[in-house]
């Protein structure tokens, strides 16, 4: 059985009800005052006095201040990034069959009409999440891309953020963050078209509101604080080991880390490094990764690496890293995680910038039923078919007693119908 070597004090789980009535108070403003509400919102939570779309000559200024080496820095990750939707995108297709003589069926793959992308503000500059949102949505062909992200200070949107989502193919970018964003990108605001789908994280008020619009709206999946799991055997660095928590510990203060070994020593070494590493950052990031780190982190030690693989599948993390032998085994044998990262050689800092796989990703457990984002969620599988006469023969005859038994007699009657008028000399028995 596993061994708990340090055990959360705290679930990542909030007040949610309370959360719940503010955000319903918001967009039942929003609804009923459009932009008006909207931008007074924007006023009070933003404290953005400027217009909410930003002009080309607005956008050309800012990109006008981006270095040129976070300039290549953003192609770089923006072009792996790309070339993974589109590969992704190849996997999506129509097909047809024929399932019996006559009857013909198929599916299409349609991108939705358009989209809202938002893109996280406050402390960190999201650079990456405008990349992974509006360049998935512009390989899966949505037509219209709509890019928002709360101001910082008087300059607005920063200037590298604004960069990438031009670069990356936003039609329209919105200088609002919180809930007046979403509902604004929902509703068709300034002259936006309205969102089939909005995706990207976002804080706590974001993700209420994306879940409390979904059907009237798609999203990508309710979010909660970002989470990362470590695999580790005896030969795991101990040192890679405390900088992948570390480094996934400074999300947020009730962001959960967890190390799953079968090595005590590994796990008592990597424990004894984790508050130097953590002293070590700046003052606002140590903070949060201190936190994080006392409240949420979790070491399990395991038997075996069976042991292993069933606890983290039972955790169903949003990023899963191994650093273990026989990575090929553990790829077979994992099936809950967001993202999986094998191997020392890469991390999740990797994916969650450049590497190109998508880092909006299920948390909280949901990983058990869901994978994160990817153009499949900006695309719709519909299905059409087509018969000849003889084709609809059997299936009016089955449907027609089917139905009878169902009780549902309209039904009945319209394959009825369609055998009288085709095969007016047979009869048939409809179950009547």
């Amino acid at each position: 059985m596993a061994e708990y070597l340090k055990r959360a004090s705290r679930t990542a789980e909030g007040d949610h009800a309370d959360v719940s009535i503010m955000v319903r108070e918001l967009l039942d403003e929003i609804t009923t005052g459009g932009e008006d509400a909207a931008t007074a919102m924007a006023r009070r939570f933003d404290k953005w006095e400027g217009e909410a779309i930003v002009s080309r000559a607005a956008l050309d200024r800012a990109i006008a201040q981006v270095p040129e080496q976070t300039k290549a820095d953003i192609q770089f990750a923006a072009g792996n990034i790309r070339r993974f939707a589109d590969a992704q995108r190849q996997t999506i297709t129509d097909m047809e069959l024929e399932i019996l003589p006559g009857l013909i069926a198929g599916q299409r793959q349609i991108p939705v009409a358009a989209t809202g992308c938002y893109v996280p503000g406050g402390r960190y500059a999201h650079i990456a999440s405008a990349m992974m949102t509006i360049t998935t949505a512009k390989a899966a062909g949505v037509k219209h891309i709509t890019a928002c992200s709360p101001p910082s200070g008087a300059e607005g949107i920063p200037p590298a953020i604004l960069y990438a989502m031009d670069l990356c193919g936003a039609d329209v970018i919105l200088n609002m963050g919180g809930v007046q964003a979403v509902a604004a990108m929902a509703k068709g605001l300034f002259g936006l078209p309205r969102a089939d789908v909005l995706v990207g994280p976002g804080n706590q008020f974001v993700a209420e509101a994306k879940r409390i619009l979904f059907g009237e709206v798609g999203i990508d999946m309710v979010a909660g604080p970002t989470d990362s799991l470590v695999l580790a055997d005896s030969n795991a660095d101990p040192a890679f080991v405390a900088a992948d928590l570390v480094g996934q510990a400074e999300h947020g203060p009730n962001s959960p880390v967890w190390l799953v070994t079968d090595s005590r020593a590994l796990a008592e070494d990597v424990m004894s490094r984790i508050d130097a590493l953590i002293a070590d950052l700046p003052e606002l990031n140590a903070k949060s990764a201190e936190a994080a780190w006392r409240d949420y982190a979790e070491v399990v030690l395991c038997a075996d690496r069976e042991e292993m693989a069933k606890v983290s599948d039972q955790m169903a993390p949003e990023h899963l890293h191994v650093q273990c032998g026989d990575l090929d085994w553990w790829l077979e044998a994992l099936t809950a995680y967001g993202s999986l990262f094998l191997g020392e050689e890469t991390t999740v800092a990797f994916g969650d910038k450049a590497s190109g796989p998508n880092h909006v990703l299920p948390t909280s457990g949901a990983a058990r039923y869901t994978g994160g984002l990817s153009v499949g969620k900006f695309m719709k599988t519909v299905t059409w078919q087509r018969a000849t006469r003889d084709a609809a023969k059997p299936l009016a005859e089955a449907t027609a007693r089917i139905s009878r038994i169902e009780g549902m007699e309209g039904h009945a009657r319209t394959a009825d119908i369609r055998l009288a008028k085709y095969f007016p000399d047979q009869e048939f028995d409809l179950g009547a």
